[in-house]
């Protein structure tokens, strides 16, 4: 704590915990801290002890400031309300603030297309994590979106391509397809193809043009060798 902290703690003891005699004949507490605990009733009553802004640097700012003074930006101060009706006032605010976008951006998106990616048994008690890495592309140039993805189990050497038109009306060829490693980095076609065998651990788009996809070998064993790759999308 700095020196600064202290004095004011000292300071709000001195003044709110001295010993009030003419309280003594009452139940309760003898010690004043509704300063205290004003600010925290969630009632929309005024404050007993309303703060004291004389001096403020920021009120006193803001009152000699011809354009700040009634600007709509600046969210509005309550000086003789608690927190929680602060708090509530700030939340309808936002509420209203968000709520038309919400509408229209809710009715501007609709399903252009739907895939069936895979299947699982209903019978799981948890669905397993098959889609891995989505990574998004926009190409301005061609207009066309491109998801990058992964898919676990039974094809981890293989990467996903998904893209679509922004017209939805119009269509690409190849929507989407896969491109498999696998042992693509043998050094001979007589190796073994079982120890060379490579998966994705990450690709993003390089630029329109080409991916860039790091690449592990699948073999369990120390050393991996890990690979940078760039790939052209043609």
């Amino acid at each position: 704590m700095t020196q600064k902290d202290i004095t004011f703690v000292a300071d709000f003891l001195t003044e709110h915990f001295n010993e009030a005699p003419e309280l003594y004949n009452r139940k309760g507490k003898y010690f004043n801290v509704e300063r205290v605990g004003q600010y925290l009733k969630d009632e929309d009553d005024d404050l007993v002890s309303p703060p004291n802004t004389e001096g403020n640097q920021w009120f006193n700012f803001l009152k000699n400031s011809t354009h700040l003074k009634e600007s709509p930006l600046l969210f509005p101060y309550y000086p003789e309300k608690s927190l929680h009706f602060v708090k509530r006032q700030m939340e309808g605010v936002i509420d209203q603030c968000l709520q038309k976008p919400a509408e229209v951006i809710g009715k501007s998106v609709h399903q252009a297309v739907c895939m069936s990616l895979y299947k699982i048994s209903k019978s799981e008690d948890s669905t397993p994590q098959l889609f891995k890495l989505p990574f998004l592309w926009n190409d301005k140039t061609s207009n066309i979106h491109y998801v990058l993805f992964t898919m676990l189990e039974n094809s981890v050497s293989k990467i996903h391509i998904l893209r679509r038109h922004t017209d939805t009306s119009r269509s690409v060829s190849n929507g989407i397809l896969a491109v498999e490693f696998g042992n693509f980095l043998n050094n001979s076609i007589n190796e073994n193809s079982d120890s060379r065998c490579y998966s994705c651990l990450d690709a993003h788009f390089y630029d329109d043009e080409t991916v860039t996809v790091v690449l592990k070998e699948s073999v369990e064993q120390e050393g991996k060798e890990r690979v940078l790759a760039q790939l052209p999308l043609s």
